[in-house]
């Protein structure tokens, strides 16, 4: 199958203190994974994933594993699609240098990804306001509560929206992010990549959160 774009993508993910590590690392290995895959014409990576952080020291992720982040903030660096992993996001909600830079980005990106909680970042910047978008099922009621304008999908492990893919946890995050490969890059890409990683991945997951609008 022929890819449905074989002009190289950048992913640019945000860290944060509390980051969920598989929020983080699941979608970070299938994108990574599939642009070891896939490459250019002159050999490089079709898919490439760089991390962004609001300063230069380590961030501790849940459970106190320590990461370093490609780039700062005020780095800003160039990327295609922004991905937002969830965690615990209450610090990260009250920082208006991150809130900021999330939703300059978000509007500049041809698609924003979310996992888990990292919908509580989007909802924060007026993101997701009119949007169907779904988040981990134990936060699903805080997340309507709090955004009554959300159209809350309770019943998918992820919604496609065009420019806007958010999804439920951990598993569901590896799930989207392999239905993001294949909407851009091909089926055929995806199940690879899936291989690749040894990850049981099915026709129904890539139905269950419907087509979407290539970015």
């Amino acid at each position: 199958m022929k890819p449905a774009t074989t002009a190289p993508l950048t992913f640019g993910m945000l860290l944060f203190d509390d980051v969920e590590v598989l929020d983080m690392g699941g979608p970070f290995e299938v994108f990574s994974t599939a642009g070891r895959l896939a490459r250019t014409d002159d050999g490089q990576p079709l898919l490439r994933v760089l991390t962004i952080a609001a300063t230069d020291r380590p961030v501790r992720a849940r459970g106190g594993l320590k990461v370093v982040a490609d780039h700062t903030l005020d780095e800003d660096p160039p990327f295609d699609v922004l991905v937002v992993p969830g965690g615990v996001t209450t610090a990260v909600e009250a920082d208006p240098d991150v809130l900021d830079w999330l939703a300059r980005r978000r509007k500049t990106s041809a698609l924003t990804f979310s996992i888990c909680t990292g919908a509580f970042l989007l909802a924060a910047v007026g993101a997701l306001n009119g949007r169907p978008a779904t988040t981990h099922w134990e936060d699903q009621d805080e997340l309507a509560r709090r955004w009554p304008d959300i159209r809350l999908r309770t019943d998918v492990r992820w919604v496609d929206d065009g420019d806007l893919v958010t999804s439920a946890g951990i598993s569901a995050g590896i799930d989207a992010s392999l239905h993001i490969v294949g909407r851009i890059f091909g089926e055929h890409l995806a199940r690879r990549t899936a291989r690749q990683m040894d990850y049981a991945w099915t026709a129904e997951a890539v139905a269950e959160g419907g087509a979407g609008r290539q970015p």
